[in-house]
């Protein structure tokens, strides 16, 4: 018998939570094919086959918590092939002497729901509420799907079940309105409130946002940068850069790229807290926060200090399109020094970032509006974004947090210098 242990979780993750078994008892396993997948604050981990066999014993049921290196179940490697072969013969008592009449060669089989690209939350969502994701219209990057498709294919089909009313019957009353329960459990049941367990995840993020409350000194100051130049610079390359690097240009690479070169001129905001020492950090890892299915997750880029805008470009999206599909790995969210978070994307105009502990810096940044501000003694109207930076004010000076401010608007404001930078 071979144990299944919990793997190691990464940098300062220490349980999870059992989100899902794959395989039954009995089930044949293949080397290498997923058994379980855990929850943790940060990623879905799958938990692999080591070797060929049976699942012999499921230790821990879903929704239980599990620290590293606990026992999850057991393989027993000396059944490798035995199950899958019963199970065969158990569905086809009469396959020996019956030759199986072939299907049509205009008739496709239609996709299993493993061959479907679709995000952890939609397949546990799938499984919840008895959809099958094969079916499901993926709308993600790629045609993933996410947990947002199945809720709605969910809500279409429950919509449609409903036997049409006799012609003679009168028409029905104009519905009452109700506050809207987007969960599945709601829609099946059509209560209007549901309690729902938080996740390892959820309950993890919790933790950290009022760990990083309490043991900073959370401070935030603000200032806004006129986007009219970058705004040119993006309009005049963003075509030919795509067509000759097939890369989307936005405007994150140009803020982390300000923010690398603010960061070395400031560098107490881009160190670490630690007893009462401060370690300095020689370079950056530049979180970037990604909203995602699973919630919002802060996968960085490594050294982003020492990149490019175009090689920047490239590593934001990628990290992003992990991050949406459910595929960061541990690498993707330790390490950090510094973070960035967009708001703006959803249309805030304004706000305080939370610092990511045990990081000292956060710069929100917001959404861009035309507004009239005052240049040369003339009112005239600009595109202008409010930038908001959070900041532990017990190594970080007020006087620092704002000339690293004015700074990134100095920078922003004149790309050019920052490209020579």
């Amino acid at each position: 018998m071979i144990s299944i242990k919990v793997p190691p979780l990464g940098e300062s993750i220490v349980e999870a939570t059992v989100s899902r078994w794959l395989k039954n008892e009995g089930d044949a396993v293949a080397a290498g094919e997923t058994l379980v997948e855990l929850d943790t604050d940060k990623i879905t981990v799958e938990v692999l086959a080591q070797k060929a066999g049976a699942l012999a014993k499921r230790s821990k049921n879903e929704g239980d918590v599990v620290k590293v290196d606990e026992v999850l179940g057991e393989l027993d490697e000396t059944k490798a092939g035995a199950t899958t072969t019963a199970k065969a013969a158990a569905a086809s008592p009469a396959s020996a002497t019956t030759t199986p009449t072939p299907a049509p060669a205009a008739a496709a089989a239609p996709p299993k729901a493993a061959e479907v690209k679709s995000s952890p939350a939609a397949r546990r969502t799938a499984d919840e509420t008895g959809i099958d994701v094969a079916s499901v219209q993926g709308t993600g990057r790629g045609g993933v799907v996410s947990k947002m498709d199945v809720i709605q294919a969910g809500s279409g089909e429950r919509a449609a079940a409903p036997a049409p009313a006799p012609t003679s019957a009168p028409p029905p009353p104009p519905p009452t309105k109700t506050i809207p329960i987007f969960t599945p459990a709601a829609a099946q049941s059509g209560n209007r409130e549901t309690r729902e367990k938080m996740s390892t995840r959820r309950k993890r993020i919790a933790e950290n946002l009022l760990q990083s409350q309490h043991a900073t000194a959370h401070l935030t100051t603000f200032n806004e940068v006129d986007m009219s130049a970058l705004n040119a610079l993006r309009d005049k390359f963003k075509e030919k850069i795509e067509k000759q690097y097939g890369v989307k240009l936005t405007f994150m690479p140009f803020f982390v790229k300000a923010a690398c070169i603010a960061l070395k001129e400031f560098p107490t905001v881009n160190a670490q807290v630690d007893g009462d020492s401060i370690i300095f950090k020689q370079y950056v890892n530049m979180g970037i926060a990604v909203a995602s299915d699973q919630g919002l997750v802060v996968p960085n880029i490594k050294d982003a200090d020492r990149k490019g805008t175009l090689e920047l470009s490239r590593d934001i999206a990628t990290v992003a399109k992990r991050a949406r599909d459910g595929k960061l790995t541990m690498d993707d969210l330790t390490g950090g020094s510094f973070t960035i978070t967009n708001g703006g994307v959803f249309g805030s105009l304004v706000s305080t970032p939370i610092i990511n502990y045990p990081q000292v810096g956060i710069l929100g940044l917001h959404k861009t509006q035309d507004r009239p501000v005052a240049i040369d003694g003339q009112v005239v109207i600009r595109p202008m974004m409010y930038l908001a930076l959070s900041y532990d004010h017990r190594i970080v000076e007020g006087q620092q947090a704002v000339q690293f401010l004015v700074r990134m608007k100095e920078l922003v404001e004149d790309p050019a210098a920052m490209l020579i930078e």
